[in-house]
């Protein structure tokens, strides 16, 4: 856990406008400080913890002049010197979809060009609880943490505010012995621990009741979305918030608008989240390349494709190589990279296969709109831009783009 050792130095500083990585002021040398737990307008104390010859990082440990926006976290671990997860529990909704807008049109702005109209769109539910994946190390004691903003502190939780709460009764559990466990409540059935050990044959990965019971290895998840079933294995990715699967699936069908006997490819396609249903639009004589890297995810998306032809799952790394076997020209293109965005080349070899339409998927404002600069140098305008407030109470956002070819 963070304590006064990590702090260099004290300043009290204005805090001006909402940046990556906290509230941005300057200390009185002039230099940018990013702060964390502060909102725009405040005077703060800040706890600087980390100095370079650019910027400083720090905490508000005492709010001197607070906002209208400021409010008491629900969480009694949202707080300097403890998790680093929900880093936007201090301010109201309100000023929480602002700091998210004013993120993301200015990574549009000075990294892309782009300027345009913007609004988070609502998504079902609430935020408490939302959360169906959490990842967690563990301590010496056996206990469940979380780490601390920009470290490897390991701060024991007792409860997770955003997370499911049926997760309850493995914070009581005692994982003594594991490296990390993700704990999962996803779709139907019960919920399970995914637990990784480090031993002197190398890392492995068992499964386990939320109170540390074996499971069958053979345990998976099954979630509908869209009125299909995907099986899901412990070691494919799935979306964390509960709603996140059918709002994207929804706003990529809209955005991609396949139709009977379109060519579609499907860059980082997982479970098939996107791949099934566009493989459905498309009938029997269209087709579907799904592309994913995870042999786990590739077998579950096989077998959530079961029966549909004209879909092909291909076990490729998304490379400028996988682009030129994979997409033609006219094609329709879904992609969802991780959140480093687009390896180095593919983006150029997108361009140079010509395809009519894509669909970006991200979960970063910032590659996404490196990679849309250069998508867009190449021919390609941004059409429209969803944001979706998938990461409720941290300053993250998800974006699908539609990206046409410009006449």
């Amino acid at each position: 856990m963070n304590s006064e050792a990590n702090v260099v130095s004290e300043a009290v500083v204005r805090v001006e406008r909402p940046a990556t990585g906290g509230g941005v002021g300057r200390l009185e040398d002039g230099r940018v400080v990013f702060v964390r737990h502060s909102l725009p307008g405040e005077l703060v104390r800040v706890a600087i913890t980390e100095n370079t010859a650019n910027f400083s990082r720090g905490d508000a440990i005492e709010v001197l002049e607070p906002s209208t926006d400021r409010v008491t976290p629900p969480c009694e671990y949202a707080r300097p010197g403890a998790c680093g997860g929900c880093d936007l529990q201090h301010a109201t909704a309100s000023a929480q979809t602002a700091w998210k807008l004013s993120l993301v049109r200015e990574h549009l702005r000075r990294i892309a060009g782009v300027e345009m109209e913007l609004e988070i769109s609502p998504v079902p539910g609430v935020a408490k609880g939302s959360r169906t994946r959490l990842r967690c190390a563990v301590n010496e004691d056996g206990q469940l943490c979380l780490r601390g903003a920009r470290s490897h502190d390991l701060v024991a939780i007792q409860s997770c505010w955003i997370a499911d709460p049926v997760f309850a009764p493995a914070f009581q559990a005692s994982w003594d012995g594991a490296e990390e466990v993700e704990l999962r409540a996803i779709g139907d059935g019960e919920p399970f621990a995914v637990v990784r050990r480090d031993t002197h044959r190398g890392s492995m990965i068992e499964l386990c009741s939320l109170r540390g019971e074996p499971l069958e290895p053979s345990t998976q998840s099954r979630v509908s979305v869209g009125g299909h079933y995907f099986s899901v294995s412990p070691r494919s990715f799935w979306q964390s918030h509960s709603a996140a699967p059918q709002v994207l699936l929804d706003t990529v069908l809209a955005f991609a608008r396949v139709g009977e006997g379109d060519h579609v490819v499907d860059l980082f396609s997982g479970v098939g989240l996107f791949a099934v249903p566009l493989a459905k639009a498309v009938g029997p004589r269209g087709r579907v390349t799904a592309v994913e890297s995870s042999p786990y995810a590739v077998r579950d998306a096989r077998q959530n494709g079961d029966g549909l032809r004209q879909l092909k799952v291909r076990e490729w790394t998304v490379s400028p190589r996988a682009i030129n076997d994979a997409v033609g020209k006219g094609d329709i293109v879904v992609l969802d990279p991780p959140r480093s965005g687009l390896a180095r080349g593919v983006a150029e070899a997108l361009l140079r296969r010509a395809p009519q339409r894509l669909v970006y998927v991200s979960c970063d404002p910032a590659t996404f709109a490196r990679d849309l600069k250069t998508l867009q140098s190449g021919g390609f305008s941004l059409s429209k831009l969803s944001v979706f407030d998938l990461f409720p109470m941290t300053e993250h956002v998800e974006l699908v783009g539609l990206l046409d070819i410009r006449a």
